[in-house]
């Protein structure tokens, strides 16, 4: 079996994972992933109690019981790069023996749900409400840098959009991911469905224009005009790829929920959007409890 060079992956001093400063036992099995480090103590604050946390730079991690389920919060920043750290070491403590530094042969199953904020990009998703991204779409090409990346995304929609749209050879290529099935099923009553984009960034790359204009100043329109079947494209956020894709790879449970703070074709944003994301974290810690 491959042992796994300390180059490859870090283990600080004290035992715990480079850069979480987590050990293994502190890790949950379902795990809230939050952009904010100041959402880890929100999420937290719901909790019947509390057994750790901690803090390295924006990754603050908070592990305790919601109605007797163990769970872990942990903000992971702003990013498809931070996801790839994160989920990264999330799965190392779970699947990986740091003393002998190679897998563990029975391999650990996380379950890893993201909630965060999002604007939407069709004009009928009104402001507060939950989307569920059914489909995360990768503008970041993060995915693409690891092997196995097409037995895991949904090809023929990923070329019928690039057709679509005219993707530029200077872009990264779009990858579509889809959300774990079950829980897709499990939070269907409370939320809406449906495709989601991931932008490398916040401006041009969401088809803002400050001072640099877009180097395509019509691809929001194509986006929002793309159809596959029945299914749009209905929201950017920024994460949510990344998420869905390693731990596809990986074998964990992984979804996204935002919650639509902003109307990109109205025009349209509510900066007040804190008991919205309140009622988000709650339904999603009751849901969470169940399973």
């Amino acid at each position: 079996m491959r042992k796994i060079e300390s180059s490859e992956l870090i283990i600080n001093g004290d035992g715990s994972v480079f850069h979480l400063h987590l050990m293994p036992e502190q890790l949950a099995d379902t795990v809230i992933l939050v952009g904010d480090p100041g959402r880890v103590d929100l999420v937290a604050s719901y909790f019947d109690d509390k057994e750790f946390r901690t803090a390295s730079r924006e990754f603050v991690t908070i592990t305790g019981r919601y109605k007797g389920k163990r769970m872990t919060v942990i903000s992971t920043g702003i990013g498809t790069d931070n996801i790839d750290i994160v989920v990264t070491e999330l799965d190392a403590l779970a699947n990986i023996d740091f003393e002998s530094r190679t897998e563990k042969q029975c391999k650990k199953q996380l379950t890893l749900l993201r909630l965060g904020t999002s604007g939407a990009l069709q004009p009928d998703i009104e402001l507060g409400a939950f989307l569920f991204s059914r489909t995360s779409i990768g503008f970041d090409g993060l995915l693409n840098f690891y092997a196995g990346r097409n037995r895991v995304c949904d090809l023929p929609i990923e070329q019928a959009f690039i057709e679509h749209t005219g993707w530029s050879d200077l872009l990264p290529k779009p990858y579509f991911i889809d959300a774990d099935s079950g829980l897709r099923e499990l939070f269907a009553d409370v939320t809406t469905e449906g495709m989601t984009v991931s932008a490398p960034g916040f401006y041009a790359p969401q088809g803002r224009w400050v001072r640099l204009m877009p180097a395509d100043p019509e691809l929001n329109t194509k986006i929002e005009s793309f159809r596959y079947g029945d299914r749009r494209i209905t929201n950017f956020e920024m994460e949510g790829s990344a998420l869905a894709g390693l731990a596809a790879l990986m074998g964990h449970r992984a979804a996204t929920i935002c919650t639509i703070i902003a109307q990109r074709v109205a025009h349209e944003t509510n900066t007040d959007y804190r008991p919205f994301v309140d009622k988000m974290i709650i339904m999603a810690l009751d849901k969470l409890s169940t399973i």
